[in-house]
């Protein structure tokens, strides 16, 4: 595509810039040797994560009032706990360990990948995750954002339209200015209906080796890259 009207691209952060899973998975079973707890970490990882958007639809709802994502996994914490008969840690404990979301590792292309970007681009997470969380993992990751977006911002998770709309207002562009980048379609095709460029990077792996999605990208997606090195190398021509 002709990229010269583009001057920010924003970006999805769970699986798309980080590897949640496996990143959670080894702070799980650094956090069972520290506290004499044996599980599937790995399957920890994953009730935690599928925890995600039942809660976020609770405020969607109404059911909960406007709830940051720090505390939403806190309370999908401790569901979990109970999942996997883990009792009697104290509360200083599993606030300590809610923590492993700001302590996520990037791909291994998405630092490198990022910096080139950043070279043209204002760059930017759209991500559910509060500001907090998204300047730590930022910060522990090597991620040069300009700026900090997302949810938190517009009190609006996604796909709420005005999620991606505030964004745009924020960075003072207009939505044909700015390119959503994610790894989940349906993040894509929320985004362009609020007018933004979209740019699909897979990550078959973002869930484990058996539970892959289907790489087929929608043929309206503007760009289709393999990583952000690929990316970079496509908006720079």
């Amino acid at each position: 595509m002709d990229s010269s009207g583009v001057k920010a691209l924003i970006f999805d952060v769970f699986g798309t810039v980080v590897d949640w899973r496996t990143s959670i998975t080894r702070q799980g079973q650094e956090f069972g040797k520290a506290n004499g707890l044996k599980a599937d970490w790995e399957a920890f990882a994953d009730s935690w994560r599928s925890k995600y958007r039942p809660y976020m639809d609770k405020v969607r709802s109404g059911e909960l009032p406007w709830t940051n994502l720090d505390a939403l996994h806190r309370m999908a914490l401790e569901d979990v706990l109970g999942e996997f008969e883990i009792h009697g840690l104290s509360e200083e404990t599993k606030a300590e360990f809610n923590l492993a979301w700001h302590r996520l590792d990037g791909w291994p292309d998405s630092a490198p990948g990022l910096w080139r970007l950043k070279r043209r681009f204002i760059l930017a997470p759209m991500s559910n995750g509060n500001v907090a969380l998204m300047t730590n993992m930022g910060k522990y990751a090597g991620l040069p954002w300009d700026c900090i977006l997302g949810a938190e911002l517009a009190r609006h998770y996604k796909p709420d339209p005005e999620s991606y709309q505030t964004a745009v207002d924020l960075l003072g562009l207009k939505p044909h200015q700015v390119m959503m980048v994610a790894a989940h379609q349906g993040d894509l095709l929320s985004a362009q209906k609020v007018g933004l460029k979209s740019a699909f990077v897979p990550r078959p792996m973002e869930r484990g080796p058996n539970n892959k999605p289907d790489p087929t990208p929608d043929p309206s997606f503007d760009v289709v890259a393999s990583n952000f090195v690929d990316l970079a190398d496509q908006l720079e021509s």
